[in-house]
């Protein structure tokens, strides 16, 4: 897998997660496993089934975690620079056809989050903006279609 660039407090935000999940959630559905098991016959034992499936999402959720935190990698904010667009840049622009201007910060996959207009670098938009500069008009394909932006101011 490749290295999952991100900042420190996504970081700490997924070791919280994932020390959360192993030391609080994974007890407790031990705990309700083994109570349905007390219960008798398993095979018509919902409770059981669903603890079982509980377990299991557990179970993946924390080996993505793992998987996500073994690669991760530390990005150094004192090396930015906003020369061009790269992850961990805010990145205001304008959308060529409507004038409406928004602003995003580029972030990892694991750190986006639309409401604090924090932008995934898988997503196409931001694809679209990397290594480009202030006043560069960028033409991005998304679901509905293309949309042309212009990159109006690139901060850290």
């Amino acid at each position: 897998m490749a290295a999952i660039y991100m900042t420190e407090e996504g970081y700490k935000k997924l070791m919280e997660e994932l020390n959360r999940l192993e030391g609080i959630e994974r007890p407790a559905i031990s705990k309700q496993i083994a109570e349905a098991r007390d219960k008798g016959d398993l095979s018509e034992n919902a409770e059981y089934d669903a603890a079982k499936e509980a377990q299991g999402m557990l179970e993946m959720r924390i080996s993505q975690l793992k998987n996500t935190i073994a690669n991760a990698r530390m990005i150094d904010s004192s090396k930015l620079n906003t020369t061009n667009v790269q992850i961990m840049n805010k990145v205001k622009i304008r959308n060529i056809a409507t004038k409406q201007e928004m602003t995003y910060t580029i972030v990892s996959e694991s750190e986006a989050n639309l409401k604090e207009h924090k932008l995934s670098v898988t997503t196409p938009i931001a694809k679209g903006l990397l290594g480009k500069k202030v006043g560069d008009k960028v033409e991005v394909t998304v679901p509905n279609g293309k949309i042309e932006f212009e990159i109006i101011e690139i901060a850290i």
